[in-house]
């Protein structure tokens, strides 16, 4: 009898541990499957990504910094060339 318990113990055990195993991959699965079909609903409506628009941003902080340096220039240019 104490052997039949144990058997059965050991084979509930086992079942908890598949079925574990079984909700982590299917976890897994669904969590890809979500982010799959947020990144196709974001590509389809032309939303950029974080690293798209920090890329964007340096940019127009480094156009913004040239044309400060291009006015200060023409600036002295006039300047100069006035006399």
């Amino acid at each position: 009898m104490m052997q039949t318990r144990n058997k059965f113990m050991d084979d509930i055990s086992q079942l908890m541990t598949n079925a574990m195993g079984v909700a982590h991959g299917a976890r897994e699965e669904a969590e890809t499957a979500f982010k799959g079909m947020i990144d196709r609903w974001l590509a389809d409506r032309d939303f950029v990504t974080r690293e798209e628009f920090d890329a964007v941003r340096a940019m127009a902080q480094k156009a913004r910094e040239e044309n400060a340096a291009l006015e200060a220039r023409i600036a002295a240019l006039e300047a100069a060339a006035k006399g």
